[in-house]
C-alpha cells in the first residue's frame, strides 16, 4: 500500500503510470500471405456495402383531412417558429422562413405581420426589404408592394437596388409617370453615375430626348467629371445635334481644362472635330492640349497626335511634330535634373535618328559639359558612356578621326587617375591609333595608362596586342612592369612562364616560377604550385617534380597535396630507359614508385 502511495502521481489523478497506459491490441500476424484463388475487387467491396446498408428512417407523411388537425399542424409549426426566433432573434433567415411558411398557408396578414416584425429587429438589411417587396408582387398586391418600395427607399435611400427595383415594377405595370417620379426622389439624393445613366436611359426608351437633355445637365452638373461630358457630348452627336455636341465640348474644355483627366477629354474632343472634317479645328485642339497638359499624362494624347498627323498630315509636318514634341520633353527634363545621364542618352539617340551632325555634337558636348561633383567612381560610370558614345559616333557615323582624337585626349585628361580611373577607356583609344594604323600613338597610350592608371585589364590587353605582333622582348618587359607592379598576382607569373615555355626558353620559365614561389605574398599559390610542377612533369623532369612536392610539403600538409604527390609517384616511371637491362630496372622503377606512393599516402 505504501508502495502504491508512493508510485502515484499528484499530476495524473494519483494514479500510477502503469494504470494509466494506453493498451493497445496486438497485431494480428498474418500466417499465409499468398493471394486467395477469388480475387475481391474494392467497386465490389463497396457495392456490398451500399447493398447491405440500412434505409433511411425518414418520417411519415402526414396528410391533414379536417381543418382541426390543420389548426393543430399550424399551430405547432408558428410555435416551432416562435421558439426559435425568441432563440435567434438577429437570425434573418428564420424571419424569412417563418413569413415565407405563412404565405404558403395563404395567411398573408399573417405573413405581413411577420415581415413587419422582422423589419422592427433589423430594418437596415435591405434583403429583408427586397423579399418582402417580392412576395408582394408575387401574389399581385400592388399597392402593397409599393408601400413598402416607398418605405424602403425612404429609410435606406443610397441602396441602389431598392430604387431600380421600385422603378422596374412601376415601368412593368406601364406606370412611366410613376416611374419618373420616383426617378426624380432618387436623383433629389445625388446617386452616382450610374443611376441617372439609368435616368437617362429610360426617358430614352419613350423618346423623350428633350428631358433626357435636362437630365444630362443636371447630371454634368452633379457629376462635373470629364466621362459624364463625352457622355453628354455623345447623345448629342446621335442626335445629330453638332453644334450642341461642340457647345459641351467647349464648356467642358473651360472647366475641366486642369483636370487629372483632361486628356481624354482633348482626345475625344479631336476625335469629335475630326468625324466632323474640321481637321484643322483638331489640330488646334491637339496643340492646345499638348501645351496645357503635363507631359506625364500626356502619352495617348502625344499618340494620337501623331496618328492624326499621318493621316491628315505631310511627312514633314509629321516629322516636325514628333521631333519637336520629343525634344521639348528631353529639354524639359535635362533642364530640371542635368546629372540624368539617361535621359541624356535618350535625347542624344533622338539628335542622332534626325540625322543633323552640329546638332548632335551640340548636345553631345552639352551632356560631357555636366561633370560628376564628387571624384568618385559610382558616379561617373554612367557618365564616361557619353564620352564613349561621342567618340564611337565622331568614328563611325562621321568620319572625323581627328575629332575623334580630341575626344579620347579630352575624356582621359578629364579623368581624375590619382583617385581612380577606367581601363576601358585607355583601351578604347589605343585600339582606334590600331585601327588607324598608328601603332606608335597606340602604344605612347597604353604606356601613360601604365604609368598613371595600371589595372590587369591594361596589362593583359598591351601584352596581348605585343604578342599579336610578335615583339617577344616587348612582351618581357611588360611582364616584367606587371609583376613589379603586381608580385602577388599568380597569373601574371604563370602566363610569364607558360610564355617562355612557348618559346622553349624552359630554363627561363624554370627561374620565373623560382621567382614566383619565392614571392613572401601570392594571391593564388596553389594554382601556381600546380601550373610548377604540370611544367616539370611535361618535361618529364620527375625528380626536379618530387623536389617540387617536397618542398611544397615543408609549407603545407594539405590532403590534396599528399594525394596529388602519391599520384604522381604512382605513374611516375622513366621512358628514356635503354640496354639490355631494361625490363629488370623497369621492374626496379616502378617498385621504387610504389613505395614512394605508399609513403606519401
Amino acid at each position: 500500500m505504501a508502495s502504491g502511495a508512493k508510485d502515484s502521481d499528484p499530476s495524473l489523478g494519483y494514479l500510477t503510470r502503469k494504470e494509466t497506459e494506453v493498451k493497445l491490441p496486438r497485431p494480428t500476424r498474418v500466417k499465409n500471405k499468398t493471394p486467395a484463388p477469388v480475387q475481391i475487387t474494392a467497386e465490389q467491396i463497396l457495392r456490398e456495402a451500399r447493398e447491405r446498408q440500412e434505409a433511411e428512417i425518414r418520417p411519415p407523411k402526414q396528410k391533414i383531412t379536417d381543418p382541426t388537425e390543420l389548426a393543430d399542424y399550424r399551430l405547432r409549426k408558428r410555435k416551432e417558429f416562435e421558439d426559435l426566433i425568441r432563440r435567434v432573434r438577429w437570425n434573418t433567415s428564420v424571419w424569412i422562413k417563418y413569413a415565407q411558411w405563412e404565405e404558403s398557408q395563404k395567411d398573408f396578414n399573417r405573413a405581413r405581420s411577420v415581415w413587419e416584425r422582422a423589419l422592427e429587429v433589423d430594418y437596415r438589411n435591405h434583403t429583408l426589404w427586397l423579399k418582402y417587396a417580392e412576395v408582394e408582387m408575387k401574389n399581385k398586391f400592388i399597392n402593397h408592394a409599393r408601400n413598402v418600395w416607398d418605405r424602403a427607399v425612404t429609410l435606406l435611400p443610397r441602396v441602389d437596388q431598392l430604387w431600380y427595383k421600385y422603378i422596374h415594377m412601376e415601368e412593368m405595370l406601364g406606370n412611366v409617370a410613376g416611374a419618373r417620379q420616383v426617378f426624380e426622389r432618387w436623383m433629389s439624393w445625388m446617386p452616382d453615375q450610374q443611376g441617372w445613366l439609368s435616368y437617362i436611359k429610360f426617358e430614352l426608351r419613350y423618346n423623350e430626348i428633350e428631358r433626357a437633355r435636362g437630365i444630362f445637365e443636371r447630371f454634368v452638373q452633379c457629376h462635373p467629371k470629364v466621362g459624364a461630358w463625352i457622355r453628354y457630348a455623345k447623345f448629342e452627336m446621335k442626335n445629330g445635334e453638332i453644334a450642341k455636341a461642340r457647345n459641351c465640348y467647349e464648356r467642358a474644355v473651360e472647366k475641366l481644362a486642369e483636370d487629372e483627366e483632361a486628356e481624354q477629354l482633348f482626345v475625344a474632343f479631336a476625335e469629335f472635330e475630326e468625324r466632323c472634317k474640321e481637321t484643322e479645328r483638331a489640330r488646334c485642339i491637339y496643340k492646345f492640349a499638348l501645351d496645357h497638359i503635363p507631359k506625364g499624362r500626356a502619352e495617348d494624347l502625344y499618340r494620337k497626335f501623331v496618328a492624326f498627323e499621318k493621316q491628315f498630315g505631310d511627312r514633314e509636318g509629321i516629322e516636325d511634330a514628333i521631333v519637336g514634341k520629343r525634344r521639348f520633353q528631353y529639354e524639359e527634363e535635362v533642364r530640371k535634373n542635368p546629372l540624368n545621364y539617361d535621359t541624356w542618352f535618350d535625347y542624344i539617340r533622338l539628335e542622332e535618328s534626325v540625322g543633323d551632325k552640329e546638332r548632335i555634337r551640340e548636345v553631345y558636348e552639352r551632356a560631357i559639359a555636366n561633370v560628376p561633383p564628387a571624384a568618385e567612381k559610382r558616379y561617373w560610370q554612367r557618365y564616361i558612356y557619353l564620352w564613349i558614345n561621342y567618340a564611337l559616333y565622331e568614328e563611325l557615323d562621321a568620319g572625323d578621326m581627328e575629332r575623334t582624337r580630341d575626344v579620347y585626349r579630352e575624356c582621359l585628361m578629364l579623368i581624375p587617375h590619382n583617385k581612380f580611373s577606367f581601363a576601358k577607356m585607355w583601351l578604347l583609344a589605343a585600339q582606334f591609333e590600331i585601327r588607324q594604323l598608328n601603332l606608335k600613338a597606340a602604344r605612347q597610350i597604353l604606356g601613360n595608362a601604365i604609368g598613371k592608371a595600371p589595372k590587369d585589364k591594361i596589362f593583359k590587353k598591351y601584352i596581348e596586342i605585343e604578342l599579336q605582333l610578335g615583339n617577344i622582348d616587348r612582351c618581357r618587359k611588360l611582364y616584367e612592369k606587371y609583376l613589379e607592379w603586381s608580385p602577388e598576382n599568380c597569373y601574371a607569373w604563370s602566363k610569364y612562364a607558360e610564355l617562355e615555355r612557348s618559346l622553349c626558353e624552359t630554363e627561363r620559365a624554370r627561374a620565373i616560377f623560382e621567382l614566383a614561389i619565392a614571392q613572401p605574398a601570392l594571391d593564388m599559390p596553389e594554382l601556381l604550385w600546380k601550373a610548377y610542377i604540370d611544367f616539370e612533369i611535361s618535361e618529364a623532369e620527375f625528380e626536379r617534380t618530387r623536389q617540387l612536392y617536397e618542398r611544397l610539403l615543408d609549407r603545407t600538409k594539405h590532403l590534396k597535396v599528399w594525394i596529388s604527390y602519391a599520384k604522381f609517384e604512382a605513374t611516375a616511371i622513366r621512358e628514356d630507359l635503354q640496354g639490355d637491362n631494361e625490363q629488370e630496372f623497369l621492374h626496379e622503377q616502378k617498385q621504387q614508385c610504389l613505395e614512394r606512393a605508399r609513403r606519401g599516402i
